[in-house]
């Protein structure tokens, strides 16, 4: 099974939402069935048109999918089926091939999403409640390649 990286198309809006509602049922099972509803409608209409946007398939079907709003990682999924086959770092790999260093902010109870962020090397720069739920959200980055340990940090050298 050949693992593909390749841009969003608009055929692939409910492999996208699939992938989205697999993963969040087993990332988020804190959050409302209300605000996951409103999310699943919105993921089409304010989402992915505001952001770059990448697939990965198996075979030809999406797996998962990584959205970019500049820096900023908007959404990292990948169906739980596939967590632990290398999908979810080779969509990362894109990003961090396309953005050099990157932000991302999760939510703290999602076991899966931080652990996977901290051992591709995100460190937690900040912490802050999402207005929309109340929940609480580690901003993470990741220092683009080269950057010094001090640059890494915060701090100038």
């Amino acid at each position: 099974m050949e693992l593909v990286i390749r841009r969003y198309q608009h055929g692939d809006l409910e492999a996208v939402l699939d992938a989205w509602q697999q993963a969040s049922s087993v990332a988020h099972p804190f959050l409302s069935p209300a605000f996951l509803a409103q999310e699943r409608l919105d993921i089409p209409r304010v989402y992915l048109p505001a952001a770059e946007t990448w697939v990965a398939t198996r075979d030809g079907r999406v797996i998962g999918f990584v959205s970019l709003l500049g820096e900023e990682i908007g959404a990292l999924f990948v169906q739980p089926a596939f967590h632990g086959t290398g999908a979810g770092r080779a969509l990362m790999d894109k990003a961090r091939e396309l953005r050099g260093a990157l932000e991302v902010e999760v939510f703290q109870k999602n076991a899966i999403g931080c652990r996977f962020y901290r051992r591709y090397g995100f460190e937690v720069i900040g912490d802050r409640t999402h207005e929309a739920t109340g929940h609480p959200l580690w901003r993470m980055r990741l220092a683009g390649p080269g950057a010094t340990a001090s640059a890494r940090a915060g701090r100038s050298a």
